[in-house]
């Protein structure tokens, strides 16, 4: 029950953004990246209510479901849902490396903790870094393998990835030495910004994941 229940509250999310996309039509970077925090924030903490086995399964669920709206010709021509999210101007693979992630991390670690904050480092930090760049930064603008990043974009990232850590540190029952914690948000800001076609958002949850653990 809980498992349908997640699935319904998930695609809720993406019709709204959906809706308000279609009849507003928003800066398409600007909703898509929305509707990236809302959906990261809420995958972030399906460990409390959820168990393992069921978010290795939905993330599975969602690579298929993404896979088969952008890549099997008839649903792609014929059900043209979630544009908001899929119009994007640049190459990316972003929404397979999301689903990636969420399987890859449930099996790399059962601590919920060091589970939510991984995927808020791709849901949170990673969106808030693409909405402060794009609105305030640019002015900061530079290329790194022809993709478009920020110094404002990459300071809040960093900020964002300082605060996680920080709650990391505050309740982890065996919490990681200060030094080390802030050497690992400049090397997830660092991985952020390198990464190319999305790749962030596989990269930098996994590098939480596994240094965390």
């Amino acid at each position: 029950m809980r498992l349908i229940l997640t699935t319904l509250i998930g695609l809720l999310i993406l019709l709204v953004n959906e809706a308000w996309w279609r009849i507003k039509r928003p800066n398409d970077e600007i909703s898509r990246k929305a509707v990236h925090i809302i959906l990261g924030c809420f995958v972030a903490f399906w460990p409390y209510y959820l168990s393992w086995l069921d978010i290795e399964l939905l993330g599975v669920a969602v690579f298929i479901s993404i896979y088969i709206s952008k890549h099997v010709k008839y649903f792609s021509s014929h059900f043209k849902l979630f544009k908001g999210m899929r119009d994007v101007r640049r190459t990316t693979w972003g929404e397979f490396f999301f689903a990636i992630s969420v399987t890859l991390i449930a099996l790399i670690t059962h601590d919920k903790l060091i589970y939510t904050i991984a995927i808020l480092s791709m849901g949170l930090a990673d969106g808030l870094a693409s909405i402060f760049g794009t609105y305030f930064g640019k002015r900061t603008n530079y290329k790194i393998f022809n993709s478009t990043k920020s110094l404002v974009g990459s300071l809040a990232f960093f900020i964002t990835m300082i605060i996680l850590l920080s709650i990391y540190h505050t309740h982890a029952s065996h919490p990681s030495n200060l030094l080390f914690l802030l050497v690992l948000a400049l090397t997830a800001t660092a991985l952020e910004n390198i990464s190319i076609l999305g790749l962030d958002n596989l990269f930098v949850p996994l590098l939480i994941a596994v240094a965390l653990r």
